[in-house]
């Protein structure tokens, strides 16, 4: 729209796009558990709950001394605690990092800033009105948060388990897709109700999935969408960025940019090296998280009417915002580089990294994949049982994974 000028309504376009951070998430709910996190917790409402305490309070402090009112410095603030999960997320599972301590920092804080922006929705467009009206309005929607976050994990297990069963026995592949769509979006859209984000949402779905023996068909299965989807999310970033502003307002933009990221990089790698990190893992910590990210657009486009930050500043700090993202790719790759560069003691820490993943994987080779758990799959896992070699079965009969899962033999429900 800024350049060519082939497409006209990128709003529209973005809204498609956002299922594509809805399907990224889901897959990363894949990957974890009711138990998993709970362990996280430390991450999410410690280091999380940190850095966008800290983000607000730091933004506030420069407002303040700038001149400027309260209300702007929470405009700021809110929008700058925020950072990319589509992007982030994405980069971190190419790089095979998402268990890694680092990655489980970044997840977890991630995930705080998801909670975190549905106070924020409801304080940015409030900020003009009286206190007793904005307390009332933020009461509210947290209620409403906690009652389907409630919902959804007490109840959510059991139905999920019960009613993936029920597609399974039909043995249809295409059912069995559509109704994972349809769990997806329905979570998504229940949290979407309840004043959530819908990225919330289909986290929770992918996590409560991963519960179940079904989780590995699912993964293959929801793929095609979420690349698809997430592709044309990273088109709509590049089609917010206007050259013409970028280069009107050059100084205010690199020094937007310059604050944002050196910034959230310093304040984040201290804050993770504060928690217990390693010196590296609270560096990249720091590198992953130092951009700006999609709900911070949303929180922009909201404070935009209420006239509490200058228009001119505004559109400097999403032409920042964009150049953050688009900067990402390049920094998490670096990142290696740069902690070798700015920690003595990482090369020892990663050489011992080495070492305990190479003995590990001595510890798992030689073991068999059977395809199909029947008569002859399970004769043959009776056989590897009595040699002493360690096997994984695939099976796509959700009764007999479910027996196999109870008797104590590793079967999974996968093609």
């Amino acid at each position: 729209p800024h350049a060519l000028g082939l497409v006209s309504d990128i709003e529209e376009t973005r809204r498609l796009a956002e299922f594509g951070v809805v399907f990224l998430m889901f897959s990363i709910g894949l990957e974890f558990s009711l138990p998993k996190l709970l362990a996280m917790r430390r991450a999410v409402f410690g280091l999380g709950l940190a850095q966008v305490a800290a983000t607000i309070a730091l933004a506030l402090g420069a407002a303040l001394a700038a001149g400027a009112s309260w209300q702007a410095g929470l405009t700021l603030g809110g929008i700058a605690a925020m950072s990319s999960t589509a992007i982030v997320s994405r980069l971190l599972a190419e790089r095979l990092e998402l268990d890694t301590a680092h990655g489980r920092q970044v997840i977890g804080m991630l995930l705080f800033q998801d909670l975190a922006v549905v106070p924020l929705l409801v304080l940015l467009p409030a900020l003009d009105q009286s206190a007793d009206a904005l307390g009332a309005a933020l009461a509210i929607a947290l209620g409403k948060a906690v009652l389907a976050l409630a919902v959804v994990i007490t109840l959510g297990p059991k139905l999920m388990r019960a009613w993936l069963g029920i597609v399974a026995r039909r043995r249809s592949n295409e059912l069995f897709v559509l109704n994972v769509l349809l769990v997806t979006l329905l979570l998504a859209f229940v949290t979407g109700l309840a004043g959530l984000s819908l990225v919330l949402g289909a986290f929770l779905a992918g996590m409560l999935i991963s519960e179940t023996e079904f989780r590995f068909q699912v993964e293959e299965d929801i793929k095609p969408f979420r690349d698809v989807l997430l592709g044309l999310f990273f088109v709509t970033v590049g089609m917010m960025l206007d050259l013409r502003l970028v280069l009107g307002e050059f100084p205010l933009v690199m020094l937007l940019f310059a604050l944002l990221v050196g910034a959230k990089f310093a304040l984040i790698a201290l804050l993770s090296s504060a928690f217990g990190s390693a010196p590296g893992t609270a560096l990249r910590v720091g590198i992953a998280l130092a951009q700006a990210g999609e709900f911070g657009f949303v929180l922009l486009s909201l404070a935009a009417p209420t006239r509490v930050v200058p228009e001119p500043v505004l559109q400097g700090l999403l032409a920042a915002m964009i150049l953050s993202m688009l900067a990402t790719p390049f920094l998490i790759a670096a990142s290696d580089r740069i902690v070798m560069r700015l920690s003595g003691a990482e090369w020892m820490l990663r050489s011992l990294e080495l070492h305990r993943i190479a003995a590990q994987s001595i510890e798992v080779e030689r073991h068999v994949i059977v395809l199909g758990y029947g008569r002859n799959g399970q004769r043959l896992a009776r056989l590897l049982d009595a040699e002493g070699v360690r096997y994984v079965a695939l099976d796509l009969d959700p009764e007999r994974v479910r027996e196999a899962a109870l008797a104590g033999d590793a079967v999974v429900f996968a093609d």
